[in-house]
């Protein structure tokens, strides 16, 4: 008798959940649903954004890379920029194609859908939601930020922490959630959010109405990823329990387990990274370890010198919980 396949929702932004999935891809017997911030706003995604008034592609093209069978060859072809003097300069091919498409299909979810048959994506990729929205975050001075690429990239040597992060709605009152990631959160066997910038890529999917909520009444085992480094300006100084516990502020929910890297990069590339006050993130205290599952290893990759999860190491480990 066949198998039931495992479903598995993820649940990030940005490059932290193309590496989780470009090694779920190779995972046999699992459905995969990505689920996907939507709040991105620099590169072209951010101009088109602002120029054209749609939704921002770049995270969505990145899910759709990663789960590709042709993703090398699509990758090449998907992430070459325009180049001259008109509007298209600097535009990713991928970004527009996944604009244009969206504008023929008559919704961006049907372009998405569209694009991932067209580079037989394995798994399905929705957006959190289908309204514009704008990324705010309020500092510990009171200071106000906003838009994503203000939050990620701080400017100066110092900066207040951030208090509480919120959604400024385009048009309306809130911002309601696409109603494919309800069905999709209701029915999974894991929810495996990150890895990614805590603030920026991962919880604005949490900021979404509907979303926590379907999360608290999910049956569905939670499995975080945990980032590799700090990042200044969100997560200065954070240790792996801090992580996880501004994770469960925003899920209102603990999670089941937590995956961490156990592996130390060259002091070299530390040092690099120190220059950008990024710090390897440390593993959480012992006595923090009987209130939650805690899973280490080595998930570590070093390529080109920039430290991030290694996609084969990472898609090992969450076979062998699964």
């Amino acid at each position: 008798m066949k198998k039931n396949k495992i479903k598995i929702t993820t649940i990030g932004g940005g490059s932290g959940q193309y590496a989780l999935l470009s090694g779920l891809r190779d995972v046999e017997n699992i459905d995969i649903t990505a689920i996907v911030s939507m709040v991105d706003s620099g590169g072209s995604t951010g101009r088109l954004r602002d120029e054209l008034g749609v939704l921002p592609p770049g995270d969505i093209l990145k899910c759709i890379l990663a789960l590709s069978s042709n993703r090398e060859h699509a990758r090449r072809i998907l992430q070459k920029r325009f180049r001259g003097e008109n509007k298209l300069n600097g535009h990713s091919v991928g970004n527009m194609l996944l604009t244009i498409l969206s504008s023929y299909a008559g919704s961006f979810p049907e372009g998405v859908k569209a694009l991932g048959e067209v580079l037989c994506a394995r798994g399905e990729v929705l957006p959190v939601t289908t309204d514009k929205a704008t990324l705010a975050a309020e500092l510990t001075d009171g200071t106000h930020l906003y838009g994503e690429t203000a939050i990620d990239i701080p400017r100066g040597d110092q900066r207040e922490k951030i208090r509480k992060t919120f959604l400024v709605p385009h048009h309306g009152q809130e911002i309601k959630v696409h109603p494919p990631v309800i069905t999709a959160i209701r029915q999974t066997d894991y929810i495996i959010i990150g890895p990614g910038d805590l603030y920026t890529s991962i919880t604005p999917n949490f900021l979404v109405s509907g979303v926590k909520e379907a999360l608290k009444k999910s049956k569905a085992e939670i499995i975080y990823v945990v980032n590799v480094m700090t990042k200044f300006g969100e997560t200065d100084n954070f240790r792996g329990e801090d992580f996880i516990l501004k994770l469960e502020d925003f899920i209102e929910r603990k999670i089941d387990k937590a995956i961490f890297n156990s592996a130390c990069p060259p002091k070299n590339i530390l040092e690099k990274y120190r220059t950008q006050k990024a710090n390897l993130v440390e593993l959480p205290e012992k006595k923090f370890f009987s209130k939650r599952n805690i899973i280490m290893g080595d998930v570590l990759s070093i390529a080109g010198g920039i430290i991030r999860h290694d996609s084969k190491k990472l898609a090992k480990i969450i076979k062998e919980i699964i």
